[in-house]
């Protein structure tokens, strides 16, 4: 699967599970680690785990199964690792605490479309 499509998907996912703020970076060229980042926010922590669920269900539908989650119940911040995209999913303080877009700044930011 190209890169690209995994965005499209993981865009989708977050869409669904209401997430916001959600910014997407081109980091091909730029990043070894990653094509893409991506980060949103949720308003609780019962938000931040439904929307890494939705990724990792949205992956799964398209039989994509390449993926590390780094955080758990109690975190306010999950790392969603599918390899060409990775997947920040913050709480809102801690995505003002942490500013991870401040790194990402040589990267292209990718127009979301809002549906």
């Amino acid at each position: 699967m190209k890169s690209e499509e995994l965005l499209d998907i993981v865009l989708k996912a977050i869409s669904e599970r209401h997430g916001e703020d959600t910014e997407a970076y081109d980091m091909r060229g730029i990043s070894i680690l990653s094509d893409f980042f991506v980060a949103t926010s949720a308003s609780s922590s019962r938000q931040l785990h439904a929307i890494a669920n939705s990724v990792i269900e949205e992956c799964h539908k398209h039989d994509y199964y390449d993926y590390h989650v780094e955080g758990n119940h109690d975190s306010e911040w999950l790392l969603v690792d599918l390899g060409d995209v990775v997947v920040n999913i913050f709480t809102e303080d801690a995505r003002a605490f942490y500013n991870l877009e401040k790194l990402w700044a040589d990267g292209k930011r990718v127009e979301i479309e809002e549906d």
